[in-house]
């Protein structure tokens, strides 16, 4: 009987298909919740007291929506690292070597002043020297962010021949990165003084030109 009901205008409708039994959908506002939580959870409480418990119920969410998405804390972190990692720097192109890393250290600045990243950074570098599967995310992430972006500008400048081909790229993009890296995360000054950035510019431009 329950067939006959059947009319051609219901066998017009499309057919709704349902998702193969077993198949867990994942929600990306659901795994974004997570990863903010996971920052949040790092900045209070750093790495080695992080629970899932305590990421799920900053995200308000189950511990098995977490588990569903990874294995542990230290492959959650590890995806995180990896994700700033492909997201990088915005890569400057003003035509100067010296607007492109004044423009370079502003965000960087920016990125590594704020309080979350404050608290995170370091706290990753330390963890870094006990655990080497984060060591090497770290380092995959840094040379993938800022050192991609850094290699860029002094490639740029070759081509313009504001610095000599032949250099060497690596002591370059240590003398790029090393100082504001130095000042932000391991001096840790409160604030930079007035003007500091556009000298920092000045002041790498000159030593990458002696190079």
């Amino acid at each position: 009987m329950l067939c006959r009901m059947t009319t051609n205008a219901d066998s017009s409708k499309p057919t709704r298909r349902r998702a193969p039994a077993g198949a867990a959908v994942l929600r990306e506002d659901v795994t974004e919740a997570i990863r903010a939580a996971v920052f949040e959870e790092l900045a209070s409480a750093g790495y080695a007291r992080m629970s899932i418990e305590g990421i799920a119920r900053r995200a308000g969410v189950g511990k098995t929506a977490v588990y569903r998405r990874w294995k542990s804390k230290l492959h959650l972190v590890l995806d995180l690292v990896s994700a700033i990692a492909v997201q990088g720097l915005p890569a400057p192109d003003t035509g100067s070597l010296e607007e492109d890393l004044r423009l370079l250290y502003e965000v960087t600045s920016r990125a590594l002043r704020h309080p979350v990243a404050g608290q995170i950074i370091p706290d990753l570098q330390a963890e870094a020297a006990r655990n080497p599967e984060i060591a090497e995310a770290l380092q995959k992430a840094l040379r993938e962010g800022q050192h991609g972006v850094a290699s860029g500008i002094v490639r740029a400048a070759v081509e313009r021949g504001e610095l000599r081909s032949g250099l060497d790229e690596e002591l370059a993009l240590d003398l790029i990165s090393g100082p504001l890296y130095w000042r932000t995360l391991v001096v840790r000054a409160p604030k930079l003084p007035k003007g500091h950035l556009k000298r920092l510019s000045a002041a790498t431009a000159a030593a990458l030109k002696a190079l």
